[in-house]
């Protein structure tokens, strides 16, 4: 459903002061209630584990942690998508220390650094991990403790989580209340996040309970999962994935499934009875992208695209929409109900299909900075190219807007980190007068949606001052099923003495396989690039192109590290 008269209404939620709070709200209130559904060995049987349980694992890792002098610390957790990983966590920031979360795709040397540089004590590790967390122990100054998620017993090298938490159960049992009786700071720094560096150095987000507990609550007023299941398929130390599905889930009284792996996500909504993912773009475009190419193959295509302009049209009638897009339905799982787009621009065609079929899409904004959110859409009132509105209790503003009224997108407000660790001169470049400085560029329409233009380090200035961003040009070009991925860029032109816009393309080199195996790449891109500038003004129109053989580099969430794309000269 998305109707405007939901434009001032939000979600009765229970105010939160800080993450314990709010945890121990979940596990009162849902009790035996499913909070996870994990897989004890791959392509085995979704079993489930308990709010309760979560709540007795917490209690005891964090007791444990206290008795062996980690009060205080920061303690890093590395590994894939698991519970493990999950309640490490929430034992930490809830009476322990600060969570230091690494990226489990880092090489040693690049885990070496970060636990250097955030000063880690200890490092909970899964054993898909532990070769190279080991070597990065090995090659770290300040030789964290290392806590293995899957070893039995400890050993010369390592401890076990599972004995830590045997150790916390006794010492609960003899009267330890040290950690259930700690002290919250809600303003102190609970969680220290190492952002991906898609445009260079990562800096460390310092953030505080106040920060993510405030993102929750608000958040919640806006989407509602309550009772839902939803499947993890984004890596866990991302905050996009933390905040706005394993904390929210949690606080909502939603069970969150761990996804076996990307190549699994349609086996596991399906097993799991899914009805709800929270994803990256290029995630969802695959999906959306899969679904009309087995349409086209069932010979349906036309009609399919017939009936989805028609429903379009008809903005209720949900269940006559599922009926009438049941393979589609079937082909994610059979119970979808919300999908949710974040952490880039996504086309918005692929919003307004899932929603004609029945199946509510939309998308939000954010930054690690803001524990992310900082906009979002909500399930019952959203545009499908919109960023979202402000979030309850956050102020958004356009700064010097130009004619047009784009201007760099900040915000004020409870969800705004305490800055960048160790890094005041970057914290002020970004932290003015109590406005977080995006570094994005946006506008709002008259209704107040947010709509994000581009990155201003990205944005390319041409000679008479004509603003042109990137982002804008990349979507006309991604409009092709023969390009995969592709980065804009300006670069000098002696010709003209002007800018001339060029870009680095990826071929979709499969689907160009498939459609036409005999094709020139390089005559059949230059079509594709002729079709996209004639949907611009000349002055944004592609001037020059080059065909990539390798994809982009990316981070775990899937955004092109812009600053490592070498252009040819």
């Amino acid at each position: 459903m998305n109707s405007v008269k939901f434009k001032n209404v939000l979600y009765d939620v229970r105010e939160a002061t800080d993450i314990r709070d709010m945890l121990l709200y979940g596990a009162e209130a849902y009790g035996e209630q499913a909070a996870y559904l994990v897989k004890n060995k791959p392509g085995g049987v979704y079993e489930p584990i308990s709010y309760s349980r979560v709540k007795s694992d917490m209690n005891a890792i964090g007791t444990a942690l206290l008795s062996e002098g980690f009060g205080g610390q920061k303690i890093a957790v590395i590994g894939e998508n698991r519970y493990e990983w999950a309640v490490t966590y929430f034992a930490v920031v809830c009476g322990v220390g600060v969570i230091v979360p690494i990226d489990r795709e880092l090489k040693a040397a690049d885990i070496a650094s970060t636990i250097d540089k955030s000063d880690v004590t200890a490092i909970v590790y899964s054993g898909k991990v532990e070769k190279i967390v080991l070597e990065a122990i090995g090659i770290s100054r300040s030789k964290p403790l290392a806590i293995s998620m899957d070893a039995a017993e400890d050993d010369s090298e390592r401890r076990s989580l599972k004995k830590l938490i045997e150790k916390g159960l006794t010492l609960q049992g003899d009267g330890d209340k040290s950690y259930t009786s700690a002290e919250i700071d809600p303003d102190a720094m609970t969680a220290l996040l190492w952002t991906s560096g898609t445009m260079g150095a990562a800096k460390g987000v310092m953030l505080t309970h106040r920060n993510i507990t405030a993102n929750v609550v608000n958040m919640s007023k806006y989407v509602n999962v309550r009772g839902w299941t939803a499947l993890s398929v984004l890596p866990m130390h991302h905050t996009y994935e933390f905040t706005c599905l394993i904390f929210t889930a949690y606080y909502q009284g939603c069970t969150v499934a761990i996804c076996e792996g990307l190549k699994y996500i349609t086996k596991n909504l399906a097993e799991c009875q899914a009805n709800v993912v929270v994803a990256v773009p290029l995630l969802l475009e695959k999906m959306h992208g899969r679904i009309w190419k087995t349409i086209e193959q069932s010979g349906r295509g036309k009609t399919v695209k017939a009936a989805v302009a028609v429903t379009k049209k008809v903005k209720k009638q949900d269940k006559m929409k599922k009926k009438i897009f049941k393979a589609v339905h079937e082909a994610l799982g059979g119970h979808m109900e919300l999908l949710i787009s974040g952490g880039a621009a996504i086309d918005p065609l692929v919003i307004e299909d899932f929603n004609a079929m029945g199946i509510t899409m939309m998308q939000g904004y954010g930054m690690t900075e803001n524990s992310p959110i900082l906009c979002v859409n909500k399930d019952r009132y959203f545009k499908a190219a919109s960023a979202g509105l402000p979030m309850p209790g956050t102020e958004v503003s356009i700064m010097e807007p130009d004619e047009e009224g784009v201007g760099e997108i900040a915000c004020k407000g409870p969800s705004v980190m305490l800055g960048y660790y160790k890094n005041d001169e970057e914290t002020a470049n970004v932290l003015r007068d109590g406005w977080l400085y995006t570094g994005d560029y946006g506008y709002f329409d008259d209704d107040g949606f947010l709509f994000i233009t581009g990155r201003k380090k990205n944005v390319i200035v041409t000679k008479n001052g004509k603003n042109i961003y990137p982002e804008e040009v990349e979507y006309f070009l991604g409009t092709s099923p023969f390009i995969e991925e592709v980065v804009v860029w300006g670069k000098d032109d002696p010709a003209s003495g002007d800018l001339a816009i060029c870009a680095d393309i990826f071929p979709a080199y499969d689907e160009i396989a498939e459609v036409e195996p005999t094709a020139d790449v390089r005559a059949l891109i230059d079509r594709e690039v002729d079709k996209a500038n004639a949907k611009m003004p000349p002055f944004k129109r592609v001037k020059r192109f080059d065909i990539r053989e390798e994809e982009f580099a990316k981070t775990t969430t899937q955004k092109i590290k812009r600053h490592e794309v070498k252009h040819e000269e």
